[in-house]
C-alpha cells in the first residue's frame, strides 16, 4: 500500500493516518472490514477491492498508517514478523549471500540459516557495530545485510547510516529490524537502510493480543515485487488483527516514552546490584554504542539486557523469582516480560556463531510504576546475591 506523504507530528500520523471516518456512517474508528469477496459493478470493474488477499480496507489502513510512521512511501501488513521477513528474502536472486549481524534474534537466524541457507543462499555472521571491517572483508556474492538496531539479546548498536554506505558500495540492499526501537524511536530509511522491517507483534500492537509483521519501504520497483510476493504467497493478517496493531500504534508514543523512562530507573537498579556483572543498555554512557544511539535514536528504547553475576544458574534463578516481571517470550508489550534468552527465544543458535552469553538475562520493561517494578527486580537480585 503506499502511503501518502504527511508532515504532521508522529502521534498525530498515528492516530489519523489511513483512519479517516467512515464516508457512509460518519463512524470515527472505520469499520473492520471481515469481508473475503467484494461485489463487482462489472467483470473487472470494481471499487479497488477483489478478495481479501490481495487487499482488504483494514489492512490497507493499517499500512497507509505504519508506512507514514516509518517515513516511507510504500507498506505492507504480514501475518507475522517472520512471514515479513520471507517475503523480505523472496526477492534474492538465486544463491544471492546473506550477511546477518553476529546478533540477531533466533527466529530470524533459523529462517536465513536454516531455510535460505539450506535452499543455497550462503550466508555470513558478521558484526555490523564495525562498518569498516565489513567493508574491508566483505563476503563475496552478498545482496543483503541484515542488521538489528538495538540488537536482541545483547543491545548492540549498529550504524545505519554508515553500514547503509557500506551495502550500496558493493551493490547490496540494508534491511533494518527496527522492532526494538519502532518507528517512534528511530527512523531506518531516513538514514539510509533500503528495507525496513518489523514484528508488529511486539511494540506497534503492544498489548500481547496480536501476531504480525511490516515491511517499509521506498523503491518504487522493489515495492511492486513485495506486493506480488504478499499477494502469490498469502502469508497476510485478518482484518481483526490488522485491528489490533492499528488501535495500539494510537499510543505507540505515548508508549514508548514510559517505557524508556522505566527503563532507565530498572537500568539505575542493575547497575549498582551486585548480582549483576554487566548492564547492556545504549542509554548507559560507557555503552559502546551509546553514541551512535544518541544520534540515530529519539530515546533509547525498553529493552535492557544484563549479565548475572552467577552465570547461568542465577540467570534462571532470577528469571524465576520475578513477581511483576512474567516469565515469557515476546517483548514491547505494556506488562514487563522476563526471559533467559539462551534457553528460550535463541536457543536455535546454540552452539553457532549467534549463540547468546548463558548469563544473560532479557528484560522488556513495561508501563507499570517504576518502582514497582524495581522492587520486583530487587527482591529476585537479592535472593541469588
Amino acid at each position: 500500500m503506499t502511503s501518502a506523504s504527511d508532515d504532521r507530528g508522529f502521534e498525530t500520523r498515528a492516530i489519523h493516518a489511513g483512519q479517516d471516518p467512515d464516508p457512509f456512517t460518519g463512524a470515527v474508528v472505520p469499520p473492520i472490514s471481515i469481508s473475503t469477496t467484494f461485489a463487482q459493478q462489472g467483470v473487472g470493474r470494481h471499487h479497488g477491492w477483489e478478495y481479501s488477499r490481495s487487499a482488504n480496507p483494514t489492512r490497507a489502513a493499517l499500512e497507509m498508517c505504519l508506512a507514514s510512521l516509518e517515513g516511507a512511501r510504500h507498506g505492507f501488513a504480514f501475518a507475522s514478523g517472520l512471514a515479513a521477513e520471507d517475503a523480505v528474502l523472496r526477492q534474492l536472486p538465486a544463491g544471492a549471500g546473506i550477511v546477518l549481524g553476529g546478533d540477531a534474534y533466533g527466529g530470524t537466524f533459523r529462517l536465513i540459516d536454516k531455510v535460505y541457507g539450506a535452499s543455497g543462499h550462503p550466508w555470513t555472521a558478521v558484526d555490523l557495530t564495525d562498518a569498516a571491517a565489513l567493508d574491508a572483508r566483505w563476503p563475496e556474492g552478498t545482496r543483503v545485510v541484515w542488521a538489528e538496531t538495538p540488537t536482541n539479546p545483547a543491545m548492540a548498536v549498529v550504524d545505519i547510516a554508515a553500514v547503509a554506505e557500506v551495502a550500496h558500495d558493493h551493490g547490496a540492499w540494508l534491511v533494518v529490524d527496527n522492532t526494538f526501537a519502532s518507528p517512534f524511536l528511530q527512523q531506518p530509511l531516513a538514514l539510509g537502510a533500503d528495507v525496513v522491517v518489523h514484528s508488529a507483534t511486539k511494540y506497534l500492537g503492544g498489548h500481547s493480543d496480536v501476531v504480525g509483521g511490516f515491511v517499509a519501504v521506498d523503491d518504487d520497483d522493489v515495492a511492486v515485487r513485495l506486493g506480488f510476493t504478499q499477494n502469490a504467497v498469502g502469508s497476510v493478517p485478518s482484518p481483526i488483527d490488522c485491528y489490533l496493531v492499528q488501535r495500539g500504534l494510537k499510543t505507540l508514543g505515548l508508549r514508548m516514552e514510559r517505557h524508556c523512562d522505566n527503563a532507565r530507573a530498572v537500568v539505575d537498579l542493575l547497575a549498582d546490584h551486585p548480582a549483576v556483572a554487566r548492564v547492556l543498555w545504549p542509554g548507559l554512557p560507557d555503552h559502546p554504542g551509546h553514541d551512535i544511539a544518541k544520534r540515530q535514536m529519539r530515546d533509547f528504547g525498553g529493552m535492557v539486557s544484563f549479565v548475572a553475576r552467577g552465570g547461568e544458574e542465577a540467570a534462571v534463578a532470577i528469571c524465576e523469582r520475578t513477581e511483576l516481571f512474567t516469565l515469557a517470550e515476546s517483548l514491547g508489550a505494556v506488562e514487563s516480560l522476563i526471559e533467559h534468552p539462551a534457553r528460550m527465544t535463541h536457543a536455535s543458535a546454540a552452539g553457532s556463531a549467534l549463540a547468546v552469553e548463558p548469563g544473560l538475562v532479557r528484560l522488556s520493561v513495561g508501563i507499570e510504576s517504576a518502582a514497582d517494578l524495581v522492587a520486583d527486580l530487587r527482591q529476585a537480585l537479592d535472593a541469588v546475591s
